[in-house]
C-alpha cells in the first residue's frame, strides 16, 4: 500500500502546486526527457479521466512525461477497453495507483441528462449511445429525486465517477485479485474546472482503514442516489 499511498500524495502535492501556479514542470526538458524514456517507462498512476480539453491530466497534476498512465475517454467511462488498459498497466509497470477522474460540468454528463430527459430515442444518438448507455445508470436513480438543475448535474458526475470506479474494481478477475492482494488501490477523484483543484474521495485510505481494501459503505456513501449504487456494486461483485 506504501506504493500507492507515496503516488497519491505526489499527485495530491502537484495539484496543489498547479493551483497555487507554482508548477515545477520545465518544458524545456521536454527533448531530454524523451532521451530518457527510450528505453521504457515508470508511471507512478493510471488517471482514467475524460477527453474533454479543458482537464489535461499532466498538467494538473504538474507531472511530466512518462510520470502517468492516462487513460481518456469522454465521461469517464469504463468499457473492455479501458479495463484492458489498466489491467495492462498494473501488470506490466507495477502501478499500484489508479485515479477514476471525472471533472465538473462535465459535456458528456450533461448530454445523457437532456436525452433522458428529452426520452431520446437511442437509435437517433448514433455513435455517441456507447457513451450515453454507460452513464445512463448514474443519471436514471437522480431524475427521480427532483433536484434542482446545478445540483444534479453535481450529483450526476459525482455518481457517473463512483459508478466507473466500481466498474473497474469489478471489472475483471485480474483487477479483483489485486485490489485484495496485491494492494493495487482504484479511487475515484473530481477535477474543478473552476479552481482547478482535484478532490478524491470514494477509497481514499485513513489513518485506520486495513491495507488494500474498501468497504462498500466506501462505495455507497452518503449522497443522493446512494442506495442505487450500492445495488450496482453488489450487482458488479455477482458478474
Amino acid at each position: 500500500m506504501s506504493k500507492a499511498l507515496d503516488a497519491l500524495a505526489i499527485l495530491q502535492e502537484g495539484n496543489a502546486r498547479f493551483v497555487e501556479g507554482t508548477s515545477h514542470y520545465d518544458p524545456a526538458l521536454n527533448a531530454v526527457e524523451r532521451s530518457r524514456l527510450l528505453g521504457g517507462q515508470s508511471p507512478i498512476a493510471v488517471v482514467l479521466g475524460c477527453s474533454d480539453s479543458r482537464v489535461p491530466v499532466e498538467m494538473v497534476f504538474d507531472q511530466g512525461f512518462g510520470d502517468l498512465f492516462v487513460i481518456r475517454v469522454a465521461g469517464n467511462v469504463v468499457a473492455s477497453s479501458q479495463i484492458a488498459s489498466v489491467e495492462f498497466a498494473a501488470e506490466t509497470f507495477g502501478v499500484r495507483l489508479v485515479v477514476v477522474m471525472g471533472h465538473t460540468n462535465c459535456g458528456a454528463v450533461a448530454a445523457t441528462i437532456d436525452a433522458l430527459k428529452k426520452n431520446t430515442q437511442p437509435e437517433s444518438l448514433g455513435s455517441l449511445r456507447s457513451i450515453v448507455d454507460r452513464i445512463r445508470p448514474a443519471i436514471e436513480g437522480l431524475l427521480n429525486l427532483n433536484l434542482e438543475k446545478d445540483q444534479l448535474m453535481e450529483q450526476a458526475v459525482r455518481f457517473n465517477t463512483r459508478i466507473s470506479t466500481n466498474s473497474l474494481r469489478h471489472g475483471s478477475q485480474s483487477l479483483e485479485r489485486m485490489t485484495e492482494e496485491d494492494n493495487l488501490l482504484i479511487i475515484s477523484a473530481e477535477y474543478c474546472l473552476e479552481t482547478g483543484k482535484v478532490e478524491f474521495f470514494d477509497g481514499v485510505p485513513t489513518e485506520d482503514s486495513k491495507i488494500g481494501a474498501y468497504t462498500k459503505d466506501d462505495d455507497k456513501g452518503s449522497f443522493p442516489g446512494s442506495a442505487l449504487l450500492g445495488k450496482l456494486v453488489d450487482r458488479f461483485r455477482d458478474t
